[in-house]
């Protein structure tokens, strides 16, 4: 059989994919590229016009757009769960690893609960449960310590810090998870030589487990910066879900562009927005990857 023909048999197989993937992945991207560039809204959804770079102009240099402060916030949201959740899961993974811990086992599968259930079951649980004003169990342990009642999710501040609350109950338990298989694969017979040496927890920590786990934990936290970053359902249901607003203004690059495309419709704007969100992402990806090749090498 001719070269040439065997060669083309593999592509002709694999057609079919190429095309739905690029009907299904690829459109989308180059078409909201496309209407990134013009001045599409609800009012001239059909006779709209290129406008070249003015949405990305809008988004990036002009600073009341709202679009940096949502940029900055999102960035301040992504590293402070991240932090978070390492401290956190490291803590808890190291305390299920103790030896002399009962019922080890049984701890880890009720950490992995909130896991399991719906975000979008969790995250209203949060909201009515705990930070409802009148009947939230926040406000009711207040009460009964003698102190005032809180708003918990209308400032700004009280807000974001509910929100982090959520994320780490919903994320902590994945991180867990990675953190206690990492654990478990270093050896003892490190910690034993390190005893011998005489060196205290704080130097077993920093000098034997950080760097042994480092190469599990980086794919993880990769995944968790990503989905961090681009996190929707935690702040958008506690504090902007449509007919039960909160007050506070805690918008991330998501919510932000959500806002411009479904409730002002400029679909030119937010189409922008979500290409520049792609693109940092892109970026964030490229870089990374480049960084674990050189630590591999």
């Amino acid at each position: 059989m001719d070269k040439k023909k065997v060669g083309w048999i593999p592509y002709a197989y694999s057609a079919p994919s190429l095309i739905l993937i690029a009907l299904i992945v690829i459109f989308p991207i180059l078409y909201t590229a496309y209407i990134s560039l013009t001045n599409m809204n609800i009012y001239n959804w059909f006779d709209f016009k290129i406008i070249g770079l003015k949405n990305y102009k809008t988004a990036l240099f002009m600073l009341d757009s709202g679009f940096l402060a949502a940029l900055i916030r999102t960035i301040v949201w992504t590293i402070s769960n991240m932090i978070l959740q390492l401290v956190i899961a490291f803590c808890l993974a190291s305390l299920l690893n103790n030896k002399d811990l009962k019922l080890r086992n049984l701890y880890k599968t009720i950490l992995m609960f909130p896991w399991a259930m719906p975000g979008y079951v969790s995250i209203l649980l949060w909201k009515t449960g705990m930070f409802n004003s009148r009947f939230g169990l926040l406000n009711q342990w207040l009460e009964k310590l003698g102190l005032q009642t809180q708003i918990w999710l209308s400032g700004d501040l009280s807000a974001f810090l509910s929100c982090m609350t959520v994320n780490l109950w919903l994320a902590l338990p994945f991180m867990i998870m990675i953190m206690d298989g990492a654990l478990q694969s270093v050896s003892q017979s490190y910690y034993e030589y390190a005893d011998m040496n005489g060196a205290n927890p704080l130097q077993k920590t920093m000098m034997i487990t950080v760097p042994l786990i480092k190469p599990v934990i980086a794919p993880a936290v990769i995944i968790t910066i990503f989905t961090t970053f681009k996190q929707f359902d935690v702040i958008f249901l506690l504090t902007q879900q449509a007919g039960a607003k909160t007050g506070a203004d805690i918008h991330t690059v998501l919510t932000y562009a959500y806002e411009n495309a479904f409730i002002t419709n400029n679909y030119g704007f937010s189409s922008a927005i979500s290409i520049i969100i792609f693109a940092m992402l892109i970026i964030f990806t490229l870089t990374t990857r480049k960084r674990l090749k050189e630590e591999v090498q």
